[in-house]
């Protein structure tokens, strides 16, 4: 990936909090795009690498946001954000942009919302689309509602990090980017658990995985995508995740809820939840996200 021209951007300071697979590398392509970055993750250490790529790392949450422009949260949950920028909040400059970027579902938004006018900051939200390769190359999908007022200000950062910007609203209260990601990640949720069942069940009837792709290939059934999870599980790839085990399984329950607030019974999210959650009790949590195969059996598999 070339660099990208600092021009715009050099005077600008971005403050990035949680630095796990995505945040790190996002830290990293900001750095690149000629930001001067600040980044604080709970664990330091995990951040620590980061000084090596010219982002500066801090010990709280209020040393990485001060006098910042522009605030990207990557963390957990919209719980671990609230509590997180609380802590932030003594240094919070007023009038600085706040790019919510974790997925924290539909029903915190408005909370995270009330705390930035509460704190007068303009408020983005803006989940991004993707896992670890395509973060790590600049290549994520911001999906993203705020008003115009920082738009000179965040569309640099959304470029420095994503492929393309998808807006959805000038509301970043009315949580439509998060809904609309909600929406993406229940169906690669639901197609990374099909790729695991459909292991599972070519491994229970001895029937070789490769006669199934031969079978599908080039037809409307045949996806890239189901290729690249079940190479992982095949060639026992499965660390470092593209996206955890755990994380997933915590999307998915905010996908159920999401839909059980809105009148709609999502029977294959709940399903895929436990899946998850069953894998990662089993000791899968920080693999990649198709371990999940592994809760289709009681016992751990025997190798081919």
């Amino acid at each position: 990936m070339q660099d990208r021209e600092p021009s715009m951007t050099d005077k600008t300071t971005v403050s990035l909090l949680g630095t796990g697979i995505m945040g790190a590398a996002m830290a990293r392509n900001l750095a690149r795009a000629g930001f001067d970055v600040r980044a604080w993750n709970r664990t330091r250490e995990k951040a620590e690498p980061l000084a090596a790529d010219g982002v500066r790392v801090t010990g709280t949450p209020a040393e990485a946001v001060e006098g910042a422009d522009v605030v990207l949260t990557m963390l957990y949950d919209g719980n671990t954000v609230l509590d997180v920028m609380r802590e932030a909040a003594p240094a919070l400059r007023p009038g600085a942009v706040w790019a919510q970027c974790t997925t924290a579902g539909i029903e915190l938004v408005a909370d995270l919302a009330d705390f930035a006018r509460e704190h007068g900051l303009v408020f983005y939200d803006a989940p991004v689309l993707g896992t670890r390769q395509p973060a790590e190359a600049g290549q994520l999908t911001v999906l993203a509602a705020g008003p115009e007022e920082g738009l000179e200000t965040v569309t640099p950062v959304f470029d420095a990090v994503g492929a393309k910007t998808v807006w959805t609203g000038e509301d970043g209260a009315a949580g439509s980017a998060s809904r609309l990601k909600l929406v993406a990640n229940s169906w690669v949720l639901a197609a990374t658990a099909a790729t695991g069942e459909v292991l599972a069940l070519s491994k229970g009837l001895g029937v070789d995985p490769q006669s199934f792709f031969d079978l599908i290939a080039g037809g409307p059934l045949d996806m890239g995508y189901l290729r690249a999870k079940s190479a992982l599980v095949l060639d026992d790839r499965l660390t470092p995740a593209s996206f955890a085990v755990s994380t997933a399984e915590k999307d998915a329950r905010l996908i159920v809820a999401a839909g059980a607030g809105n009148g709609v019974r999502l029977d294959v999210a709940a399903a895929t939840a436990e899946r998850f959650a069953r894998a990662a009790a089993q000791g899968h949590g920080d693999e990649d996200m198709v371990a999940a195969y592994f809760a289709s059996f009681e016992e751990e598999p025997a190798a081919d």
